[in-house]
């Protein structure tokens, strides 16, 4: 019998067919991305769906207005997402548990299975053309060599026993509830966009080199599919495979087996590396099986499709892709770093309303120039202008932007800490809202971070345009809390700095209410450097610190980070002791020689006004040290969150915030 034609349409003529509104749900993801990239090319109505409450790596040329946050785990928020865009094809991509690094178990199930059934929920509500969800290889689990789709189903995992169940799911919501459905069940995808840490991404950053990286048993096999044939697939399901196989499951494989030996001789001829790999320097995984490839032939039949680039074509198209895109150093890393390196900027914002649009468009200039993945986190301290209004407008035109409101003004300490607990980066970098902290520094602090391997580095004020008075005040002050704290605590050095993610995550773990950050900062330790520049005055308005309020900046960084006063009243107290024992003894002499000599009443008088004033001083310092204590024994929040904005989200209760707020230390924690 003769194989079924294949349909030899290009992908913009695939693309062109598909029945718009679009969804792409995991667009942040591998597959997802290059999904986006191609579609995106011909049309405009084609949405990226992504539970990150930040844009990913992968989407950053991407229209913002076309990425769309949905969390597939809450059925109303999926609903509520398909009665606004009414989307006709959906292509579902959304996974968890494919990686060795995601192991949550409840997450899995959670998103690969409930998170699958909200979306054919809503899909079947609004009457979708065409849905095609990505299976996996994983459905076979052991029954792993040559599977065709009829073959019995034997997981060996958490995640294919999800993907046994979605599965199931999807044939029985074409073929009973008769939902235009499909399961593709995808083999070794690889190409542009792939995780840095997967196989083929680290092979071409060795092979850039001209060396291996550690290698697993030789022998074992798998198939690999480039994923622009996936992506071919998945627009010949939606197109055809809906209709022709309803419900079904259906192989995307190349049904060539590969080992790892023929990879690495592949690598040898492409890259022209010396030597041979050093087999078995990497462990196996837990569920690595020996033979891993598939039959393709129903996808033939059914979907007129067939895998046409070789492993060798596709490692070369990737590598080529590698060098033309040096505007993406996050996608190969320098060996040893496994994610995007992303840095969050947090500036703190009190009348700012004017600084602000100026402020997002350098720092987004500067972050393009240094080609890194960022966002920019603008928290209002209950501003009496409209900065609040302005950052907001941003947010909701780039999802890199997130703006967090207090309830009332906390002050720029409390600002930093809220930014610094939503920050999702590498490294955060802390700012003033006024300009005078300049983004065009931050290239220098990331050199000084991510290249020499500093922990820390903060801003050093070599100058400031200021009158002479101020700036002598400010160097008087930065010199004298130096000696009298009981850290080393760099001079003319403010809160502008770029912070580790480590540093970050101890400066937030600590308990006390009333914080000075800069202090905080010194105290933690960890390997720290400074970076000189210069301090300009405000751009807009007229500063918010007075001389009253810098004096509270002085007394609050002393007494948080010092004893001294105390020692000096222990010492000045025994000093006066000495005197007035001298002087009593001087007055017995006295006395004695010259019983005619007065009593002076003036003498009297200034040691009274002398000790008084010296108790009134003693107790205001005592006093202050009290009330530090009285302030962190209360254990008040140290602000209040009162909204927060990101991009179509604007979050008011505070059941909402802390959501928000899990997600983000989820990220930070697991980087998924």
């Amino acid at each position: 019998m003769n194989p079924a034609p294949i349909d030899n349409r290009t992908i913009p003529e695939l693309a062109a067919a598909l029945e718009g509104p679009i969804a792409v749900f995991g667009a942040g993801g591998f597959i997802g991305a290059n999904l986006v990239e191609e579609i995106s090319k011909i049309r405009q109505d084609v949405y990226s769906i992504t539970h990150q409450s930040f844009l990913p790596w992968r989407l950053t040329e991407i229209q913002p207005a076309n990425v769309i946050r949905c969390d597939i785990n809450n059925a109303k928020e999926v609903r509520d997402t398909f009665r606004t865009y009414r989307f006709r094809t959906v292509l579902f991509f959304a996974a968890y548990g494919a990686y060795a690094k995601q192991t949550d178990a409840s997450l899995i199930y959670q998103t690969n299975v409930n998170g699958l059934l909200n979306v054919l929920a809503a899909s079947e509500e609004q009457g979708i053309a065409a849905f095609v969800h990505a299976g996996s290889q994983s459905e076979y689990g052991l029954n792993c060599s040559g599977s065709s789709e009829d073959w019995e189903l034997l997981p060996n995992s958490h995640y294919s026993v999800s993907k046994i169940a979605a599965s199931y799911m999807i044939k029985f919501w074409g073929q009973q509830k008769h939902l235009p459905v499909i399961n593709l069940r995808l083999y070794s995808a690889f190409g542009p966009w792939e995780e840095p840490d997967r196989l083929i991404p680290v092979l071409v950053q060795h092979g850039l080199r001209k060396a291996y990286p550690s290698l697993v048993d030789p022998e074992i096999s798998r198939d690999f599919v480039f994923v622009s044939d996936i992506v071919r697939a998945t627009l010949l399901a939606a197109l055809r495979g809906v209709s022709s196989s309803r419900g079904e499951s259906i192989n995307i494989a190349s049904g060539i087996k590969t080992t790892i030996r023929e990879v690495a001789q592949i690598a040898k001829e492409i890259f022209e590396i010396d030597g041979d790999p050093q087999w078995g320097s990497m462990t196996n995984r837990a569920w690595d099986l020996k033979d891993w490839y598939g039959d393709p032939s129903l996808a033939r039949e059914a979907l007129g499709w067939e895998a046409t680039t070789s492993f060798k074509e596709g490692l070369t198209k990737t590598l080529e892709w590698a060098k033309n895109n040096p505007s993406l150093p996050s996608v190969y890393l320098p060996v040893g770093i496994a994610a995007p390196v992303r840095i969050s900027a947090v500036i703190a914002c009190y009348k700012d309303g004017q600084a602000v649009p100026i402020m997002y468009r350098r720092l987004s200039d500067t972050f393009r120039a240094m080609q890194v993945e960022y966002e920019i986190i603008f928290v209002n301290d209950s501003s009496p202008d409209n900065t609040a209004e302005v950052a907001t407008k941003i947010a909701g035109q780039d999802p890199r932007v997130i703006v967090i409101e207090h309830s009332r003004n906390f002050g720029s300490q409390s600002a930093f800490l809220s930014g610094m607990n939503v920050a999702s980066g590498n490294a955060v970098v802390l700012m003033d809202g006024d300009l005078q902290d300049p983004p065009e520094v931050i290239p220098q602090f990331f050199e000084k971070w991510y290249k020499e391997g500093f922990d820390v580095v903060y801003g050093r004020r070599v100058r400031r345009e200021a009158s002479a008075i101020m700036g002598l005040a400010y160097k008087a002050f930065y010199r004298l809390f130096r000696q009298m704290a009981d850290i080393t605590v760099p001079v003319d050095a403010g809160d502008f700095s770029l912070i580790d993610r480590k540093v970050v995550d101890q400066m937030l773990a600590l308990p006390e209410t009333d914080q000075f950050l800069r202090g905080l900062r010194a105290w933690v330790g960890f390997k720290q450097t400074g970076v000189d520049y210069l301090r300009p005055e405000r751009m807009f308005g007229t500063s918010t610190n007075n001389l009253r309020r810098n004096l509270r900046w002085a007394r609050k960084g002393i007494f948080s980070f010092s004893y001294a006063p105390l020692e000096f009243l222990l010492f000045g107290g025994l000093a006066l002791m000495g005197l007035a024992a001298l002087a009593l003894v001087f007055s017995i002499v006295v006395r004695f020689f010259d019983p005619t000599v007065p009593r002076g009443i003036t003498t009297i008088v200034s040691l009274i006004l002398g000790f008084g004033g010296l108790q009134l001083f003693a107790t205001a310092i005592v006093g202050e040290y009290v009330g530090k204590i009285l302030e962190e024994t209360k254990n008040r929040p140290k602000y209040i969150v009162k909204s927060i904005t990101n991009g179509s989200q604007h979050l008011t209760t505070s059941s909402e915030v802390r959501a928000f707020l899990k997600e983000r230390a989820k990220f930070c924690e697991t980087g998924l």
